[in-house]
């Protein structure tokens, strides 16, 4: 199964301390690469000028760790990466408790939960721990606190896969690789896209070109929109960003910022059928890399087909979200199939029109049932549906709304008439 195998990717990629920058995200994508020929590495030197931000110095940490006034050491980046405060500068020093509390954070509501903290664009220090091994720290003697790091003029890294189909029209595919050992908000994406990328590859036929990239959230897709953005406007006509994709928990749809576009028709067909209880989001709900796609000025035909939605599940950001008891091989099955059948459909659409006129006769091309049953009435209606509302005005994903089925359903029928002459594909 998909599942069992992304899953299995998933572990080997959770130890790696992925960041905006630096070795962890060149060695996820080299990974990533293995089993993705074609996928190409960009590096973007710091203090590169993209749009009206800046590409980040690079940040590299090889140990980080406090040694309490017992001798004990916690907070080992070693353990746990999330134990560091994302790009936090180097310091070795030695604390009384009031001065090192200033630079630990934790989680009263989620007392054995590290939480996530980053400091980007502002240097400081700090370590991520739980709450209650915070409240059990003596408040006597001296902390000793080493994290040996580093911020230098390096560069960002992003991948980025072309899969060229028969014509220039692209579907885009983003997810992102800046984030350490979490499994809903960070693994479940690249590794979904990836099985995606892979299934994409091997179809025998690409109407479309596929544009898919690895990217770090937020500055990375500004940095890849600052490169690309005229291509993508004039070559993009569907796309989707790619995260929370991996848990068995819910399905979710967040729109684009124009909320009619074809990625909005397509996600929302396909859940009302795989998961008609889906969660709908509000663009004032976004929070990941669709706010730059779909930006004034960008406007990019961008959704989001995920599982549990970022922010809306308890373990989001901690060290909870993990691979055991959020990420199942289960969910990033569902996650799979619910992207696959959205770019099948993408693949698939058309607007068929009947090549007769009146109503066809399809007794005389065998297509008609010489036994009627329950079902053999159903599969008529739903040919005979299809065949009324092909008028060479409606798409594929129009007239599966008017059959109240799902397009999936409809593809036998297409390319059964099709094969015969009745219909044709505009």
């Amino acid at each position: 199964m998909n599942g069992e195998a992304m899953h299995a990717l998933a572990k080997r990629l959770w130890p790696i301390n992925r960041s905006l920058t630096g070795d962890g995200v060149r060695q996820t994508l080299r990974i990533l690469g293995e089993d993705l020929p074609g996928l190409e590495l960009f590096e973007v030197p710091s203090g590169t000028r993209v749009f009206d931000w800046t590409v980040p110095k690079e940040w590299r940490v090889r140990n980080a760790w406090i040694r309490t006034p017992e001798g004990r050491r916690i907070c080992n980046f070693a353990d746990n990466n999330l134990h560091l405060v994302g790009y936090s500068a180097p310091v070795h020093a030695t604390l009384g408790w009031e001065a090192l509390n200033e630079h630990l954070y934790s989680l009263p509501e989620q007392a054995d939960a590290i939480p996530y903290i980053t400091s980007y664009y502002q240097e400081r220090w700090g370590f991520c721990i739980a709450h209650r091994e915070r409240e059990g720290l003596p408040r006597e003697g001296e902390y000793e606190v080493f994290i040996d790091s580093e911020l230098f003029d390096g560069s960002l890294t992003y991948a980025e896969l072309v899969l060229p189909g028969d014509t220039d029209r692209e579907v885009f595919l983003s997810t992102y690789v800046c984030h350490p050992s979490m499994a809903n908000n960070e693994l479940s994406g690249p590794v979904v896209t990836s099985f995606l990328a892979r299934w994409i590859a091997a179809l025998p036929r690409r109407r479309h070109t596929y544009r898919i990239v690895f990217i770090p959230e937020t500055i990375g897709s500004i940095t890849y929109l600052s490169s690309r953005v005229d291509h993508l406007k004039s070559k993009v006509d569907a796309g989707f960003n790619v995260s929370c994709i991996g848990d068995d928990r819910a399905y979710s749809y967040l729109p684009s910022r124009a909320g009619d576009t074809l990625s909005d028709q397509v996600a929302r067909h396909v859940l009302k059928w795989i998961a008609p209880e889906f969660r709908s989001y509000r663009w004032s709900d976004r929070g990941s890399d669709e706010r730059q796609y779909c930006a004034p000025g960008v406007d990019l035909p961008i959704a989001s087909i995920m599982r549990s939605k970022y922010a809306e599940y308890p373990e989001y950001h901690t060290s909870l979200d993990d691979l055991e008891r959020v990420v199942t091989p289960a969910g990033l099955e569902g996650g799979f199939l619910a992207l696959r059948r959205a770019v099948e459909a993408l693949e698939r659409n058309c607007r068929p029109r009947v090549t007769v006129s009146c109503e066809p006769q399809l007794g005389k091309r065998g297509l008609y049932p010489t036994l009627s049953t329950k079902d053999t009435g159903a599969q008529v209606r739903v040919m005979m549906e299809f065949l009324t509302w092909s008028d060479g005005k409606l798409s594929l994903l129009d007239i599966a709304d008017k059959c109240e089925v799902p397009v999936w359903e409809l593809y036998p029928y297409l390319d059964t008439f099709t094969r015969n002459g009745l219909v044709v594909e505009d």
